[in-house]
């Protein structure tokens, strides 16, 4: 089988090895190809990790900055379809080898801001009619302006009754959008919970990888429980409108412990003066509530996205947090966990897919749900007994 004309096919080292390999399995008989696809057999004989030459291509493309690429390999990461997942799964780990064997230069040639580490993860949230995709479009023009690239991953909200969603933001970032130091990738959020999608972690990955300085991740601003973007970043902003309430609006909402730093926008005109107060009525809140590490207290400001005034304050308070983490080795143990919860995140989201298309929970679920609608169960009881049928037992008390 090892024929010439296969050798003259694939004048590659590793794309003749593939291929050799993948052979002979289908001429052995053996199961597993996809497994064999992950790996190539080296002249000694060893075996050693790697992905599809289409898959290495795409990679490599993505690590020389393509923008082609890295829109490609987000569409994906945000793929429900089972293949598409494998080989978004292989793309992230192929990218994260590369990245250990030669990390991400700290300095960018063109750019004159000397970064603490090699990239900034920013989320950004807060309420509708804020003015989100003003500010990053006027932040991000002032960031690209000093040499850095940037690079926006907008949350679209999703019809709850189609699934659809509107993904204009790229259109509301019109100049940023034609900016060559900046990407701009709206997603929909599938009608999933926290403000981000599934795929917002690995999308966060690829644009690193891409080679872009800052991350910034709008979230689909619901209002007040789009938490789980402060699991996916480094710094995470509270934008605030200018009429936002008193201190005790300010203590309920659960977005607000988390921030490390709130902005009130629309600091302009008429609104100039009730941005004052409203931030000294957060700055009082903000007291009140435990710091989420010892080395940082969350700041209040405010700025004004129209005319661009305190845009280049808020840039001075992320760097001087950006700094201080990574002075006190908070960044990287920061990222560490976050990884982790994002697997247990993944995990709960999956097992509940599974059971959702469970053949046997399919088969008995309209019946368990006229039984709870009817009063003759508990819904407890009805969950154990979906999860029961999805094989997935729940352990009862001694």
């Amino acid at each position: 089988i090892y024929s010439k004309k296969i050798r003259l096919r694939y004048k590659n080292l590793k794309m003749f090895r593939y291929v050799i390999a993948r052979e002979w399995t289908r001429r052995e008989g053996r199961k597993g190809l996809q497994h064999v696809r992950r790996q190539w057999i080296s002249g000694s004989g060893s075996v050693r990790a790697s992905i599809d030459p289409p898959l290495e291509a795409l990679a490599n493309d993505l690590l020389r900055g393509q923008r082609r690429a890295l829109a490609k390999a987000i569409t994906l990461v945000e793929s429900s379809r089972a293949v598409d997942r494998t080989k978004s799964e292989e793309l992230i780990t192929y990218l994260l080898q590369k990245r250990k064997e030669s990390p991400p230069a700290r300095l960018d040639e063109a750019c004159e801001f000397e970064k603490p580490t090699p990239s900034l993860r920013l989320g950004i949230s807060g309420p509708p009619g804020v003015g989100k995709s003003t500010f990053i479009e006027n932040f991000g023009q002032m960031l690209t302006g000093k040499g850095l690239r940037v690079a926006v991953l907008a949350v679209d909200p999703s019809s709850v009754r189609t699934g659809g969603s509107i993904l204009g933001d790229k259109t509301r970032m019109h100049l940023l959008s034609r900016d060559p130091r900046a990407f701009i990738r709206p997603s929909p959020s599938l009608c999933t919970l926290g403000g981000v999608t599934r795929g917002s972690s690995d999308s966060i990955m690829l644009c690193e990888s891409a080679g872009y300085d800052v991350v910034i991740v709008e979230t689909v601003g619901v209002g007040q429980s789009e938490t789980d973007v402060e699991g996916l970043v480094d710094a995470f902003m509270l934008l605030a409108l200018p009429v936002a309430g008193d201190e005790l609006q300010g203590i309920k909402r659960g977005i607000m412990e988390l921030a490390d730093m709130v902005v009130v926008n629309k600091a302009d005109g008429n609104l100039l003066k009730k941005a004052r107060l409203a931030c000294s009525q957060y700055r009082s809140a903000l007291h009140l509530l435990q710091p989420k590490t010892d080395h940082w207290g969350s700041k209040v400001m405010s700025c004004s996205s129209v005319t661009g005034d305190g845009i280049e304050d808020v840039w001075e308070s992320i760097v001087e947090f950006w700094k201080t983490m990574e002075r006190h080795g908070h960044f990287q143990d920061r990222r560490k966990r976050q990884q982790v919860e994002w697997m247990w995140k993944i995990v709960r989201e999956d097992v509940m897919a599974y059971t959702l298309s469970h053949p046997s929970v399919i088969a008995e679920a309209p019946g368990l749900e006229q039984e709870i609608a009817s009063n003759t169960i508990s819904a407890s009881r009805g969950a154990k007994v979906i999860l029961s049928r999805a094989g997935l037992n729940v352990a009862q008390d001694s």
